[in-house]
């Protein structure tokens, strides 16, 4: 039986519904494969959320529910590998206990967990743990907060070249001045301690009456501020006066994101 001829454009003819069915094939794959990636972070997501306000109750503070991304695309290859990018978590509005019935409160706590592993049967099953070889937080108890913790009359706090710098009206010699200091952040054992120096009143002399007031008055401007305690074990490590607040900076390590407290 003779070969019939077919001609190179009959076949191109022919071809392209199959091309086209291919390509078509081909993208519905991937949005299958983008929607199934993006479910699976917003699983880890979740859990991790769940699990960090826990901690927070747990530890007698509150705040908003946790805001938790999972940095990296596409999320299965870290989910099969065991490996992430790492993970952004926000707390807004936290607030906690720091001693003799007052409280601190945080209106935005932002953390970053980096070097995070799980392995697959925890992303899957929800059960177990995810771990954090670093985490760092930080958030900003704003001046107005910090001066009422103080708790003296008229002060105000505010930051002056890279220090945190207090104003106060006191009454003296029958008159009002304002008494004004700059003042030493230390950290230690959880404990902010707020220590004034270098004060002085505008418009008095320089006698030891004077001076033995101000020396007095600085002891009640001394603070220590109890730091609450914080989810995921983050430990408070140093704390920088900016023109909002007191910001403070925490860290820990090998830190369960799902773990208890």
């Amino acid at each position: 039986m003779a070969e019939v001829y077919d001609p190179p454009r009959t076949r191109k003819r022919r071809m392209r519904p199959v091309l086209v069915t291919l390509a078509v094939l081909v993208v519905l794959l991937g949005i299958g494969l983008i929607v199934a990636d993006r479910v699976a972070a917003a699983f880890a997501e979740r859990v991790i959320a769940e699990r960090i306000s826990g901690q927070v109750a747990a530890q007698g503070a509150r705040s908003d529910h946790p805001d938790v991304t999972v940095l990296g695309v596409p999320f299965l290859t870290q989910v099969s590998s065991g490996h992430y990018d790492g993970t952004t978590i926000v707390l807004r509005n936290f607030e906690g206990p720091a001693g003799g019935g007052k409280s601190v409160k945080v209106p935005e706590l932002e953390v970053s967990a980096t070097d995070v592993n799980a392995p697959l049967d925890t992303v899957r099953s929800g059960r177990g743990d995810i771990f954090a070889g670093t985490v760092t937080g930080t958030g900003t108890v704003d001046y107005a907060q910090l001066a009422a913790l103080i708790g003296q009359p008229g002060l105000t706090l505010s930051e002056k070249d890279g220090k945190l710098v207090g104003t106060a009206p006191v009454q003296l010699l029958g008159q009002t001045v304002q008494v004004t200091g700059t003042a030493t952040l230390e950290v230690l054992d959880g404990v902010v301690r707020v220590r004034f120096s270098d004060v002085n009143a505008a418009g008095l002399p320089d006698l030891p009456l004077v001076r033995s007031f101000i020396d007095a008055y600085v002891k009640d401007l001394a603070v220590d501020l109890k730091v609450p305690k914080l989810p995921l074990g983050l430990v408070v490590e140093k704390v920088e006066p900016q023109p909002d607040g007191l910001e403070f900076t925490a860290s820990a390590h090998d830190v369960p994101l799902t773990g208890g407290v």
